[in-house]
């Protein structure tokens, strides 16, 4: 839960930042986000 909380309040520094910087982090809280998800699904998996 806290995670999502500092995102958002980092929302506003993001402002300051190029649509490039803005991009480039997105995309890489993005892959963070997407390895977690893999590896709970090959967890679930792996348990059954």
């Amino acid at each position: 839960m806290r995670k999502t909380q500092d995102l958002n309040k980092g929302k506003r520094k993001d402002e300051s930042l190029s649509a490039a910087q803005r991009k480039q982090r997105d995309s890489e809280i993005m892959q963070l986000k997407q390895k977690a998800a893999d590896q709970k699904k090959s967890m679930q998996v792996g348990s059954k």
